[in-house]
């Protein structure tokens, strides 16, 4: 069998055609400065500073590389899975996307590497909230909060279950122009609720719940009147979700990371849908496949944030003036 990665030297070999075996590996290009390439590459390395989509800068890019390299060895299928979703995904609406992100992801629950790492995690304890959501309507505004601040609004079933409901409302009511969602407590959502990973024993069934039952969809299907306000973590769906929204604004505290391929797993609640349309498929895929954590001022130039605005201590803007854009939007 092949190996699942292979580094090309873009300084060395600028003009490389496409390989029928790219199609079941990870295809990494490394230059000294951006340049245009021809497409079939699935991250970009350069160790130009703030280098223009798809680069990434990092002060190593060769050895950066390698070290996506020994991640694609110990999480292959993850790796592999997100790559192909990731390219696939470009020729398909945003809700097939969905469809085919959750296949992937479902397929992947019953793999080793998720297996391995479920039996290596400590147990948790669940620790719901009666009211996972909450809603509040003013006039034409609606505002939707993340109300597990104890856990961080770690995403559980309850609280999919809730914001797909207050979702729904949006939807249905032509009259809400704004829909506001936050985060209460010190973060806006950290991620899956660990405590109920590999509960269900069923991926089969967990994919078609997921399809059913997707944030994602509905946030789509609104998103020019959402604005999602982001603080502290942003892991997994508290980013995947987020990105949907018309407009992102983060506070200079927010820490966006994409860690599922760690657990032998691709983003699961729309990520691979939301973030390319702002970053494209090459940035998407290097944080997921580098776990790498990226801070406000680097989510605004990549647009994966549109502004960088202070916020209260429940997560609502205290009406500090939003920063000015670099970068581009996508």
């Amino acid at each position: 069998m092949e190996p699942p990665f292979v580094i090309v030297d873009l300084d060395r070999t600028p003009d490389r055609e496409a390989d029928v075996r790219d199609r079941d590996r990870v295809v990494v290009g490394v230059a000294a400065e951006p340049r245009d390439v021809v497409g079939g590459f699935d991250v970009l390395l350069t160790g130009a500073a703030d280098p223009p989509r798809p680069w990434v800068g990092c002060a190593d890019p060769d050895a950066t590389a390698r070290e996506l390299g020994r991640v694609v060895a110990s999480r292959a299928a993850a790796c592999v899975a997100l790559v192909q979703v990731l390219r696939m995904g470009g020729g398909l609406s945003v809700p097939d996307r969905l469809v085919l992100e959750s296949l992937a992801y479902s397929t992947l629950q019953g793999g080793t590497a998720f297996r391995s790492w479920l039996a290596a995690s400590p147990r948790r304890i669940h620790r719901p909230a009666g009211t996972p959501v909450r809603l509040e309507r003013d006039g034409s505004r609606l505002s939707i909060t993340l109300d597990r601040p104890w856990v961080r609004n770690a995403f559980d079933a309850a609280t999919r279950d809730g914001l797909c409901e207050a979702l729904e409302v949006a939807v249905a009511d032509a009259s809400i122009r704004r829909v506001e969602l936050y985060g209460a407590g010190p973060a806006f959502c950290s991620g899956g609720d660990l405590a109920e990973f590999g509960t269900s024993r069923d991926p089969a069934r967990a994919h078609l719940v997921r399809v059913h039952r997707s944030p994602g969809t509905l946030l789509h299907r609104c998103a020019p009147r959402v604005t999602a306000h982001l603080h502290g973590a942003c892991v997994g769906a508290g980013i995947e979700l987020a990105a949907f929204a018309g407009t992102v604004v983060a506070a200079p505290d927010t820490v966006i990371r994409l860690p599922e391929v760690g657990m032998g797993l691709i983003p699961g609640a729309g990520g691979t849908a939301s973030i390319p349309a702002r970053v494209g498929r090459e940035r998407t895929a290097y944080l997921a496949l580098s776990g790498v954590e990226l801070g406000a001022g680097e989510a605004l130039r990549w647009g994966l944030v549109d502004a960088i605005r202070e916020v209260g201590g429940s997560g609502e803007p205290d009406g500090a003036a939003a920063a000015s854009r670099r970068g581009f939007r996508h």
